[in-house]
């Protein structure tokens, strides 16, 4: 029951790629579900979700808006969609959604520029200056998104568990050796690697259901889920908050008890 992620530069082959490991393992391939999954569950039209993970970001967002929000929800998502494992994900930094899970498989496929140019070339009909311009565009907007929403750079190989260049082998030969290493003792589940799982479940909804709330949304909380029990702790301006984050929390799907622990800010933040 393992899980399979799956991430690539512009025109890598990563769907053709992802279909044939789950077809070949009897695995679901899903990519958009996830955005349809946070969309429909919490409310943020699937639209926002691709400009804030596709395209570059503008100087300004960072007082106008958090990409915080779309990072925590978008982990929410990845872990309902993720239930019961088998699953291949292609699409958005599935390599980041899922930290510290031993039965999570995580691959990215490379190319030569060579190879993406002429890819870019056949599907759009671009002369070679304009696929490389177009290439380049894509690839510096997904890194500049994804430092912004996870502090990481998808092109460092240290992130995966298995680099795979496209362009030295069939598509066939690359899906053999995904389907061989999700096959291995290493990604199989275990009972500790399941536990883990269900906590960051636990952890994820609880941060998604903080975040989307009005009256929650800009406080920053730590949030830590073990067996059911959630630990939150964090410093809240307003004391009679604890009350309003209790009942969100409690009201979450898993949470078996609550454990607060909160700070009153100190007066001279209060009253500089």
């Amino acid at each position: 029951m393992p899980i399979i992620t799956i991430s690539r530069g512009a025109f890598s082959g990563g769907q053709a790629l992802a279909e044939r490991v789950s077809a070949a393992l009897g695995y679901r391939c899903v990519s958009r579900e996830v955005l349809l999954e946070a969309s429909q569950r919490y409310g943020i039209p699937e639209a926002k979700f691709t400009e804030i993970l596709d395209s570059a970001p503008h100087w300004w967002e960072r007082w106008r808006e958090s990409t915080r929000l779309y990072r925590i929800v978008l982990q929410a998502a990845m872990c309902e969609v993720a239930q019961g494992g088998n699953l291949v994900y292609h699409g958005h930094a599935g390599q980041e959604l899922f930290p510290g899970i031993r039965h999570v498989l995580k691959a990215h496929l490379t190319a030569p520029l060579a190879f993406r140019i002429q890819q870019v070339r056949n599907r759009q009909g671009l002369d070679e200056e304009a696929a490389r311009q177009y290439i380049d565009q894509v690839d510096k907007a997904r890194t500049r998104r994804l430092q912004a929403v996870f502090g990481a750079d998808w092109r460092d190989p240290n992130r995966y568990d298995l680099v795979i260049n496209v362009a030295q082998m069939s598509m066939d030969t690359a899906a053999h050796l995904l389907v061989e290493a999700a096959r291995r003792e290493d990604y199989q589940p275990t009972a500790a690697s399941e536990r883990a799982f269900q906590d960051l479940t636990i952890t994820a909804r609880v941060q998604a259901s903080l975040v989307v709330s009005a009256k929650t949304r800009n406080l920053i909380l730590n949030v830590r889920a073990e067996g059911g029990e959630v630990y939150v702790s964090g410093i809240l301006a307003q004391p009679d908050l604890e009350t309003e984050i209790v009942r969100i929390v409690e009201s979450v799907p898993g949470v078996k008890k609550v454990t607060p622990t909160f700070e009153s800010s100190p007066i001279e933040y209060m009253y500089p």
